[in-house]
């Protein structure tokens, strides 16, 4: 895919960022998987929003997705608190010449690091690129 295309995802990406009424930190992750393996991207994402729940501190979540509500698209997935519903992650699945990009985001907690070194560690990661409100990390 060429770099042009990309940076345009990545500059997409931190705009979807700010503002906004928290502070967000996300990551585009581009995957190795194509059209025909949906279920194991179903399983990255799980993972990828695990990862950062994990980091968050914020107790149990749950998946609320675009195929449970008209306010969101079928591909878009936020993980939310089940004490109170409160926002944790959110990504949406893109398909980008043959493969998915996932871009997820989460307020930012000054773990972002972490973060990212867990999703990079997932089955079908290829590439993880960083995106902060102040821009993106080649």
């Amino acid at each position: 895919m060429s770099e042009t295309v990309n940076e345009d995802l990545y500059r997409d990406t931190v705009e979807l960022l700010k503002p906004g009424d928290i502070e967000l930190a996300g990551a585009v992750v581009h995957t190795t998987y194509d059209s025909s393996e949906e279920s194991m991207l179903h399983q990255l994402t799980l993972d990828a929003g695990e990862a950062v729940a994990e980091r968050a501190g914020k107790g149990d979540t749950y998946v609320y997705s675009g195929n449970d509500s008209d306010e969101f698209g079928v591909n878009q997935h936020q993980g939310l608190t089940l004490e109170d519903d409160e926002f944790v992650w959110e990504c949406q699945q893109l398909v980008r010449e043959g493969t998915f990009d996932l871009v997820l985001y989460w307020e930012a907690t000054g773990d972002q690091d972490a973060v990212l070194a867990d999703v990079r560690n997932l089955d079908g990661v290829d590439r993880v690129v960083a995106i902060t409100e102040a821009g993106f990390e080649l």
